[in-house]
């Protein structure tokens, strides 16, 4: 065993937890490029101004969270936290503003932040997520949280639940956020350490504290969705109707807090009861000043991510189909028996079996570990082989169905042609 283990908060994909996130993967596809959002990725770690101008640089994650390293030209780079700052640079970078607006883009990419480590969080994890970059209508953020929800329904998520609010525009927040901060002074009393010591930098987030007196002095704080401007009110109610029409059920939180400072207008998170304390699977809302923040021109936008991780153990087993083995070569010959140079010839024509028998579209494993004939049969059998080819010398083969058992002598060159032909031995 290896003295050496992975970093804390990291993890192994191992194979068998490879083809469950293969299958999301294919609902993720499957979903979103059904309604026309195309897949990037974008590189794994930036310059650090992107996310300190994009994010917002009173936020946890560009305060506390971030793996920040010199390139060693002077250049200071990050790890990316999250994945919408970077589609909007490689959005301007490109030219896409040229293109017919929206554009929609998905990505299944990984993120690091130096978050402490526990069930459902790592420093090293993976989202899936969704952008529309360039409309402002209210059916943008429907579609993007019908989408979502579309991805959790078909992976089985357990106990979902979708919060929905609005954060309004820039300039209702700073008049709102004025007001909170007045409240938040008057109440330091029944504050934690924490939230008061962060009054003037980020104030929202104090909704968002965990302790238990701050949690019920904010329950008489003031709402920022009580003092939407009429046209925020009027594009929240919209959306509201949008999701009413499809028939996703939804509760409105004005508590809701996105931690990331480009949010605007529509915010949402999909929680799942199967998580326990870390019960959010994923979230996002509109961001309409992110791109103009990055030097861009004005450009409205919505997305969300998802955590891969969070959305694998909310859904419990998932229905992957085992791999299919059309074909196992074994060699009669194979290390317990027979001349060095017999024993090389029959290995040379059970890897040219298996290599043309994938060339014609089968999948095909050969024998690599010197296992005795009867192993070599167990082998294929533990791994579902429909067919064995045992090599019994250079020129011939004999072709065994391992459903009904039956078999037959061939030329190697005939045995593939027949596993090809459904097997009329």
């Amino acid at each position: 065993m290896s003295s050496f283990q992975a970093p804390r908060g990291t993890f192994d994909v191992l194979p068998a937890d490879c083809e469950r996130r293969a299958l999301l993967e294919a609902h993720a596809q499957r979903i979103l490029g059904a309604a026309g959002y195309g897949r990037i990725e974008t590189p794994a770690f930036e310059p650090t101004e992107l996310f300190a101008r994009g994010v917002g640089e009173a936020t946890d994650i560009v305060r506390k969270e971030m793996y920040t390293f010199d390139d060693g030209g002077g250049r200071s780079l990050t790890l990316r936290p999250e994945g919408t700052a970077p589609v909007c640079r490689a959005y301007l970078e490109h030219g896409m503003h040229r293109l017919a607006q929206p554009v929609k883009l998905w990505y299944l990419s990984s993120f690091f932040r130096a978050e402490a480590p526990q069930k459902g969080r790592y420093r090293q994890f993976w989202q899936v997520g969704a952008e529309a970059i360039g409309s402002d209508e209210p059916a943008t953020d429907a579609e993007l949280i019908l989408l979502l929800a579309d991805l959790l329904e078909s992976l089985g998520i357990r106990g979902t639940r979708l919060r929905l609010s609005s954060l309004g525009t820039p300039a209702t927040r700073a008049d709102y956020r004025q007001e909170l901060i007045a409240f938040l002074r008057a109440h330091e009393d029944g504050l934690s350490p924490e939230v008061v010591a962060r009054i003037d930098l980020n104030p929202m987030r104090a909704f968002d504290a965990g302790d238990r007196r701050t949690r019920e002095t904010m329950r008489d704080a003031p709402l920022l969705l009580h003092r939407l401007a009429p046209e925020d009110a009027e594009h929240f109610a919209a959306v509201r109707e949008l999701l009413d029409g499809a028939g996703l059920r939804y509760e409105l939180d004005p508590t809701l807090v996105r931690g990331l400072d480009y949010y605007t207008r529509t915010v949402f998170e999909f929680t799942s009861d199967a998580l326990g304390a870390q019960s959010g699977v994923g979230g996002g809302g509109r961001y309409d000043g992110l791109v103009q923040q990055l030097g861009g021109d004005p450009t409205p936008a919505a997305g969300w991510a998802a955590g891969v991780e969070r959305m694998l153990l909310a859904a419990g087993e998932l229905p992957v189909a085992p791999a299919v083995v059309d074909l196992f070569v074994a060699v009669a010959v194979a290390g317990d028996g027979g001349r060095r140079e017999d024993r090389t010839r029959v290995t040379g024509t059970a890897f040219e079996l298996a290599n043309r028998a994938r060339r014609a579209g089968l999948s095909a494993q050969m024998e690599l570990a010197g296992r005795s004939l009867k192993g070599q049969l167990r082998q294929a059998d533990r791994i579902g082989a429909g067919w064995v080819a045992i090599i019994d010398g250079p020129m011939q083969v004999t072709l065994k169905n391992m459903g009904s058992g039956e078999q037959s002598q061939l030329e190697p060159a005939a045995a593939i042609a027949e596993i090809l032909r459904g097997g009329r031995l």
